[in-house]
């Protein structure tokens, strides 16, 4: 089965699954665990600056042996080291991961260009036009750095990569709204908060029972992470997941067969998680 893809806002598609070198992998070699899931059918891969690893993971996608027109690998802007320009850091990324062009190129944190938001937007859409980056976007972005950015921007970005489960749904609620508005696609890191780092609070019981219906349905075994993927996916939202265990990372790709939630699943999913609040990265978004 092809891998499921999302439209950007420039014309290109982003796959709805992603492979991320950062939590688990951050800082540590993450070439066996990137080779294991591409060689397992993930194309997207999604890296950072700020992980420490993108070494590792050109190791792995030159491992896997995938060809490049295949792949959508995504890196994203650290902070600017004093006298470099967002190319300089952009080449030696590229030299780090053996590529000639990255699909997807994000500033990571707003608060690392405090001041500085418009001109590295402007760089960014510099190295679009330069054909080292294919779609240009952001991550960790609050609708107050889009609008700074909006100023002058003459390409609206085409993805904010946020933390986004039915935890943060109410808090998330304005953004994506605003992203709806401008044609930004939403993408989900820490989607599996509610089963991993939050476990016992009011999603639960449902992603139990949405469980139990899609086992009959489809006569497969479904885990309640394939529960909260398919609760992104119902809302076009990609899902940048990661595991050093390969079991885990083939039940992230058999997600893409499964059936959709129902509209009343995903909106009970929505309301429960709205009772409660719970950011488990960038706490500092809460105090804005």
């Amino acid at each position: 089965m092809a891998p499921l893809t999302i439209p950007l806002n420039d014309g290109k598609q982003i796959p709805w699954l992603g492979f991320g070198t950062g939590t688990a992998l951050y800082g540590k070699d993450a070439a066996n665990s990137v080779r294991v899931a591409i060689t397992n059918g993930i194309i997207h891969l999604d890296g950072a600056q700020l992980y420490g690893n993108e070494d590792t993971l050109g190791e792995g996608i030159a491992a896997a042996g995938k060809p490049r027109s295949e792949l959508f690998v995504t890196t994203k802007l650290g902070k600017l080291p004093e006298g470099k320009t967002v190319r300089d850091t952009l080449v030696e990324s590229l030299k780090k991961l053996r590529l000639d062009y990255v699909d997807l190129f994000l500033i990571h944190m707003p608060i690392h260009h405090e001041g500085k938001l418009k001109s590295v937007w402007k760089q960014f859409e510099e190295l679009q036009k330069e054909g080292l980056v294919k779609s240009i976007g952001v991550s960790n972005f609050r609708i107050k750095d889009f609008e700074e950015i909006l100023e002058v921007a003459t390409v609206v970005p085409a993805v904010n990569q946020i933390e986004y489960h039915p935890y943060v749904y109410k808090a998330a609620k304005p953004l994506l709204e605003f992203h709806k508005k401008h044609n930004i696609v939403t993408t989900s890191y820490g989607g599996l908060t509610p089963i991993v780092r939050h476990k016992g609070g009011p999603v639960d019981p449902l992603l139990a029972s949405i469980r139990g219906r899609l086992e009959k349905e489809t006569g497969k075994n479904v885990s309640e992470g394939q529960v909260l993927g398919l609760w992104l996916r119902s809302q076009g939202i990609p899902e940048i997941t990661t595991s050093s265990k390969e079991e885990r990372v083939k039940e992230y790709v058999a997600t893409q067969e499964l059936p959709d939630l129902t509209a009343e699943e995903v909106e009970a999913i929505k309301e429960a998680g709205s009772k409660v609040h719970h950011r488990a990265f960038c706490t500092w978004l809460d105090g804005n």
